[in-house]
């Protein structure tokens, strides 16, 4: 090795990189032994998973699920459908309440939609657009409201329209 000279080694270097960067003859790939392929777990035949396993489970925990948008949840009518008329055609939370009237032993609410042109005379268990009246008092007025929304554990809720603003007592 002494009696190299630089130029030499160099020479034998790059013969060397263009040697390993060459294509092996045809004979020389035929002699590498081919990696075998990965084993595969055993499946049951009900297409469980196999033992030591897990499958995943989303447990909410009281935080709102991420696939669900956030558009369009509510109660607002699809495109296409007809709106229903009357008194069907309000939510519950459309409805301010214009008066009471007592007729035959029971009570008849008086309630006025968002435009504050026609009233609505509204009876026990008549529905609205998102709800039922359950009760008429002589001041106020129980609508079971249905809850259209995925993400609320609460299925109905109950509002109560009153007839007068109630006062603080100091």
């Amino acid at each position: 090795m002494r009696g190299l000279s630089m130029k030499r080694l160099s020479g034998l270097l790059v013969a060397l990189g263009l040697a390993l960067a060459a294509p092996a003859p045809a004979g020389a790939q035929a002699r590498r032994p081919v990696p075998a392929p990965p084993p595969t777990p055993p499946a049951s035949a009900q297409g469980a998973p196999a033992a030591g396993l897990d499958t995943y489970s989303y447990r909410s925990e009281g935080r709102r699920d991420p696939f669900v948008g956030l558009v369009n949840r509510g109660v607002e009518p699809q495109p296409g459908q007809p709106r229903p008329t009357g008194i069907a055609s309000l939510s519950a939370g459309e409805i301010s309440l214009r008066g009471i009237v007592q007729t035959r032993g029971r009570f008849l609410a008086i309630v006025q939609g968002p435009d504050g042109k026609r009233p609505y005379i509204v009876h026990v268990n008549e529905r609205f657009a998102d709800g039922v009246v359950k009760a008429i008092t002589a001041d106020s007025l129980l609508i079971l409201q249905e809850v259209n929304d995925p993400l609320s554990l609460t299925k109905q809720r109950e509002i109560r329209k009153t007839l007068r603003a109630v006062e603080e007592v100091k």
